[in-house]
């Protein structure tokens, strides 16, 4: 099932007046008190991914965010959607020149050159791994044994960098021919999509989370 975006869910709630209940629930403390952040935290962080689309978005994404915070990017995620004709990997696989620099030109995202060619050829590399093995889900669910690592942290503190399967996932996709797939934002793909379930122990997401694995 796909999860609503971010932006969606928090701007139909506010457009409606409802105040969110969740914003009293104890969380992880890496999202503050940002609005947006907390409904992130809530709603996606950790929920396990297989659909092929939303991994590619989370490509796209996490490789803007080299060198950035997580933030800058959710607050500009539904520009990347529009300007990234809402992530689909075989039309961004065929980007040209002039699509490039229309894309350089976009206010609304990270206009880094190499970035921006990075996703060109990560969508040509994506396409690839879908015809070799039948969906990128097949594929990267394999470098966690095919189900979520569950985890039990509890102290933020606690919470790696670098594991050993970010390290052997990175040496992977570079090899398909990816780039800005260094270990750290590996792993942080594999936390987003729910490869691994980093939540807190105390977090209340921590449990609801750990049933979807």
């Amino acid at each position: 099932m796909l999860i609503p975006s971010t932006s969606d869910f928090y701007n139909d709630h506010v457009a409606k007046g409802i105040e969110m209940e969740i914003e009293y629930k104890e969380r992880c403390p890496w999202c503050g008190e940002d609005p947006l952040y907390m409904a992130y935290h809530d709603r996606e962080w950790g929920v396990p991914v297989y659909d092929d689309d939303k991994m590619f978005e989370f490509l796209i994404l996490e490789g803007a965010q080299a060198g950035l915070s997580w933030i800058t990017i959710l607050r500009r995620r539904e520009s990347y959607r529009e300007a990234f004709d809402g992530f689909d990997p075989e039309i961004v696989a065929c980007y040209e020149k002039e699509k490039i620099q229309a894309l350089m030109n976009d206010s609304g995202i990270i206009r880094n050159r190499r970035k921006i060619e990075s996703a060109v050829r990560n969508a040509q590399a994506f396409l690839a791994v879908q015809q070799e093995f039948g969906s990128f889900d097949h594929y990267i669910w394999r470098f966690v044994g095919g189900s979520p690592i569950q985890n039990s942290w509890k102290t933020i503190g606690e919470i790696p960098v670098i594991t050993k399967e970010a390290e052997f996932l990175s040496r992977d996709l570079k090899k398909r021919g990816f780039s800005f797939v260094g270990p750290t934002i590996c792993y942080a793909h594999m936390q987003a999509t729910g490869m691994v379930n980093d939540h807190l122990t105390n977090c209340f997401r921590y449990h609801e989370v750990a049933e979807l694995g």
